[in-house]
């Protein structure tokens, strides 16, 4: 009966939210501010004579906006739209991250293995003999130290190696850096992060990204590798624009034992899936390819760069906007350029693919995001309702101390019963001192809001009715007689 029941909250919640979310599009002031962004996005491209850009905007699991501005063929002047296919270029890089964690959370691999635990034929000139192993994880975070690229010239000469050649030129590489030390972005990195995944998999790299992510997914338009009939369904991708306006038409590139880190080819819709995912909670099952708990592991900031600034969670960069932290990535390769950036704590996400090489497409993901959150936000988000203090909270009001006489008052502020002075010595801002006190039972609260712990605090009265103590995590504070 308690399943049944629990699975019908379930579905009721989720119907909630989907609702909430089908909503948004037909709002008055979402579709306002999504058309003054549509003539500042149309200014731009006319003004940096842009040749294409496609937008898709997620909430939550839904995608609520998508859109394309100006042509994906110049000449043929056809049009971009959101089925319009981008190479995603390093945004494969995400991908291949999130398989990676498939297999940790399977029992497969751990993130402190040493990666030539899973590739034999891994060896580099190493100078820091002092140093640890490259691990998964230094691979997931760029902290490995090597360098950027394999040895070869294919950014060049647009020649890539295969995953054999690869490593087999890697003993006349040397480490730029001890692993672990700092962050330097590798493609040679991830390529071996996705050779370990057919390792551990025992199946192809772009087989499994089909079979384990992209199906279950529904992302039925990306691909790691492209037939050529599917090379036909391109945007064209254009270099930058020339002092006499011109742009060439970029050649393709296949990127072959990099693919795992710079050949996945989407479109907006199909990432729209993948934006979605970084949402969900729960369990992995069926289109939730990774658990709740992991998508926010992979989300968190786990080496942070040398300005404090930003850094790199697992696979995702990890950045603060004014207030929000996101998490995305950037790709760029031969005249296509994408970004997807996500605001986790608001459950909005925006992808843009651009296909010519001087577009800035985080430019275009930064605006959108800060004109759209806060309507979204103020959309799905109920006005909150006044606090009503409760009289009997009278009888917790006070000044209290501890043996050591640092001094706390429990008083009521604003309707809520709150802590004052907890932090000692006392902050600069009386704000800052403020922990809100909620309910969690008789005479039980639990310290929350911003300032608080999620540590008890329980009120113990005397034969009389009066407070004796009050006890706070595993200590007491005694009011002040």
């Amino acid at each position: 009966m308690k399943k049944i029941l629990s699975c019908f909250l379930l579905l009721a919640v989720s119907s909630a939210v989907q609702a909430q979310t089908a909503g948004i599009a037909d709002d008055e002031r979402f579709r306002s501010e999504v058309k003054l962004l549509e003539s500042w996005i149309q200014q731009q491209i006319d003004y940096r004579n842009i040749p294409g850009l496609a937008v898709g905007v997620v909430y939550d699991r839904r995608l609520v906006y998508a859109r394309g501005f100006g042509y994906a063929d110049l000449e043929k002047k056809t049009p971009v739209t959101p089925q319009s296919l981008f190479r995603i270029a390093s945004n494969s890089k995400t991908f291949t991250a999130t398989a990676v964690m498939q297999l940790r959370d399977e029992g497969k691999l751990r993130l402190d293995d040493p990666i030539d635990k899973y590739l034999q034929d891994f060896s580099i000139g190493n100078p820091y003999p002092d140093a640890p192993p490259i691990t998964i994880f230094h691979l997931l975070t760029h902290t490995s130290g090597l360098p950027r690229e394999a040895a070869f010239p294919y950014w060049t000469d647009r020649k890539f190696p295969t995953m054999e050649q690869i490593l087999k030129a890697l003993p006349h590489q040397e480490m730029i850096y001890p692993p672990g030390q700092r962050i330097k972005y590798s493609n040679l990195g991830m390529a071996l992060l996705g050779e370990i995944v057919a390792v551990v998999s025992g199946m192809p790299y772009e087989q499994y990204m089909e079979e384990k992510i992209f199906r279950p997914l529904g992302m039925t338009h990306t691909s790691v590798f492209l037939t050529e009939e599917e090379k036909k369904h391109l945007v064209t991708p254009y270099s930058r624009r020339f002092p006499d306006g011109s742009r060439r038409v970029m050649p393709f590139t296949e990127a072959r034992g990099l693919a795992p880190a710079a050949n996945i080819t989407s479109n907006v819709e199909d990432l729209a899936r993948f934006v979605a995912l970084q949402f969900r909670e729960g369990p992995r099952q069926g289109a939730q390819v990774l658990s709740g708990y992991t998508l926010q592991e992979m989300h968190r900031l786990h080496f942070p760069n040398e300005k404090w600034t930003g850094g790199y969670g697992l696979g995702f960069r990890v950045w603060r906007q004014g207030e929000w932290t996101l998490c995305g990535h950037g790709g760029w390769v031969a005249g296509n350029r994408s970004q997807i950036s996500f605001i986790p704590s608001e459950r909005v996400g925006v992808t843009v693919l651009t296909n010519a090489d001087d577009v800035s497409p985080s430019f275009f993901a930064n605006r959108i995001l800060e004109m759209l959150v806060p309507v979204i936000h103020a959309i799905v988000t109920p006005p909150p309702e006044e606090p009503h203090a409760d009289p009997a909270w009278e009888k917790y009001t006070g000044i209290y101390t501890d043996p050591s006489w640092y001094v706390t008052e429990i008083m009521i502020y604003q309707g809520r019963l709150v802590m004052n002075g907890y932090n000692y010595p006392p902050d600069d801002d009386p704000h800052d001192d403020l922990v809100r006190l909620t309910s969690a039972g008789r005479d039980t609260f639990v310290m929350d809001g911003p300032n608080g712990n999620g540590e008890k605090v329980v009120f113990l009265f005397d034969k009389s009715g009066k407070v004796e103590k009050v006890k706070v995590g595993e200590n007491y504070i005694f009011p002040v007689k």
